[in-house]
């Protein structure tokens, strides 16, 4: 069903106005006319907790997990749920968010998380 037999259709039921249908449509034909937009961060409201043994684990999650969520993301997660818990949450990271983290580094980081959180 093309765009104007549509229209006369929503219109011939009550859904819409056939003038607001008829705006819509034209509307619908142009290009997105979006400009770019920038805005500033907030600053950091969390820091990640130190673990003793687990330095090249911290050292990589500030490097990794911060390019995409803040560290209030993990600390808002479950105290104690420990290493199967954060293995499980660092590869859905890398497997279904692509996050950019090679193997070594992922299980620095499930280690480290398992032992400060």
């Amino acid at each position: 069903m093309n765009v104007r037999l549509r229209a006369a259709a929503l219109a011939a039921a009550g859904l819409v106005s056939g003038a607001g249908l008829l705006a819509g449509s034209v509307w619908a034909s142009r290009p997105a006319a979006a400009a770019p937009r920038t805005y500033a961060l907030p600053d950091p409201t969390a820091q990640l907790r130190p673990a003793p043994g687990h330095e090249a684990g911290l050292a990589a999650a500030e490097a990794q997990c911060q390019s995409c969520h803040s560290v209030d993301y993990i600390a808002m997660q479950p105290p104690g749920q420990g290493a199967a818990f954060w293995t499980g949450e660092v590869t859905k990271m890398r497997k279904v968010y692509h996050a950019p983290v090679d193997e070594a580094d992922g299980k620095a980081i499930a280690d480290y998380l398992a032992a400060a959180y």
